[in-house]
């Protein structure tokens, strides 16, 4: 369809629902975004609707080629919430797909990406809370916090034992030395479209920096402070000023990873909302006798459970969640950036510097389903070898680069 033809839907759009929004005692105004498949690189959303709620009208300016909105309205520092849903009329089930703290009368801000990097997906610049809000006294999670955290892309799917293996290889002849060589080489495999385990996370940083190398960007981890020398061997005590945070692949901080996990859905307990069940993720069940939101009760996931060891699906075995990403609870641990400690609010916050473990995050085959909740929090050894059959990682590109 033409981009004007498509820009012309959305103004009638706006037109036609507004007496259905304001009926609702919202102040907001609806965009329909025709994302037909085959048309644009938008995986996992189809034909889908945004409106903006907030304390005050607003009105919508523009809706640009690139999936950026420009808007107006007359209360800064207030905050403003875009919400989704897939069908109209008569749509009554919006979510939250990204909160925006307003700054200017003016306001610009991209909700999708017509062309991400092939195989992911953008998570649009906004605030959320972070930490637990359903369990306040589950183990490991920390305080609500407001958290604000730029526009990115991040990996729809974990890394694949194919997608691993194209990078290590690429890395061994071109200065890379690893810890461990991953599933694929070390008798965990499970095919090219199961996540790779089997990863350290000193491991999994190199792997970034060898991914930039491969595709021709500038790689975002090197060894000290002054960035100067990239990061390619051994293992070496990284802070956060050894990262280049506008360039390169790089593995996500935690802020980004539980926002990116969230997708826009707020005050949840998964990506798709309270309860699990084994047709939603792959995890251990135990059953409501042990967590009231376990709907299963069979143990290890009977569809994967038969299968070689270690129990992982293949990637992108379940439903997306609200941002197109997969397994953003179960299969596998995925590793974040932040050492392990007590994360700050603000804005794009990166963890401290001064602790010896690192975060993961998800839940894996082998974990219960409280660890797949999207605000938990696991310690994790960056070094450990041997033995991480449930961990793996996906990686996040600055957008903007």
């Amino acid at each position: 369809m033409p981009l004007s033809r498509k820009l012309q839907q959305v103004a009638a759009t706006q037109n036609i629902q507004k007496s259905e929004i304001m009926k609702a005692k919202l102040y907001s105004l609806c965009i329909l975004l025709g994302l037909l498949a085959g048309l644009h690189q938008v995986s996992a959303q189809g034909t889908r609707f945004f409106r903006i709620v907030g304390p005050a009208a607003t009105k919508i300016i523009a809706f640009r080629p690139d999936g950026t909105i420009v808007w107006t309205n007359r209360l800064v520092g207030t905050n403003y919430t875009i919400q989704t849903l897939s069908s109209l009329p008569g749509g009554t089930n919006w979510v939250n797909y990204v909160q925006l703290p307003v700054t200017n009368h003016l306001n610009t801000n991209q909700l999708i990406s017509f062309h991400p990097p092939a195989g992911m997906a953008l998570i649009p610049a906004g605030s959320f809370t972070m930490g637990d809000v359903t369990d306040t006294n589950a183990a490991g999670d920390a305080p609500p916090t407001n958290v604000y955290v730029s526009a990115f892309y991040m990996d729809q799917n974990d890394v694949s034992e194919k997608l691993w293996q194209q990078v290590y290889n690429w890395a061994i002849n071109n200065g890379y030395d690893f810890m461990e060589p991953g599933s694929p080489n070390d008798g965990y495999t499970k095919g090219p479209n199961y996540p790779v385990v089997d990863v350290v996370w000193f491991d999994a940083v190199k792997w970034c920096n060898a991914r930039s190398e491969m595709a021709g960007l500038t790689p975002a981890y090197y060894t000290d402070g002054t960035q100067t020398t990239v990061y390619r061997s051994y293992y070496l005590d990284l802070t956060n000023g050894c990262v280049n945070w506008g360039s390169g692949y790089r593995l996500p901080t935690e802020a980004e990873w539980e926002k990116a996990a969230r997708g826009g859905a707020s005050g949840k307990r998964f990506p798709w909302g309270n309860t699990i069940s084994e047709s939603q993720a792959n995890y251990y069940s135990q059953g409501p006798q042990n967590y009231a939101y376990d709907l299963s009760d069979t143990g290890f996931n009977p569809a994967y459970g038969s299968n070689p060891f270690p129990y992982t699906s293949p990637v992108g075995s379940f439903a997306p969640n609200g941002y197109g990403l997969y397994d953003m609870a179960g299969n596998v641990h995925q590793w974040c950036w932040d050492s392990y400690g007590t994360y700050a609010g603000g804005s794009n916050p990166h963890g401290p510097d001064s602790e010896a473990s690192r975060v993961k995050r998800g839940g894996s085959w082998d974990t219960w389903a409280d660890f797949c909740r999207s605000a938990n929090r696991v310690s994790g050894n960056p070094v450990i070898m041997g033995s991480s059959y449930d961990i793996g990682f996906r990686s996040v590109l600055p957008a903007g680069r």
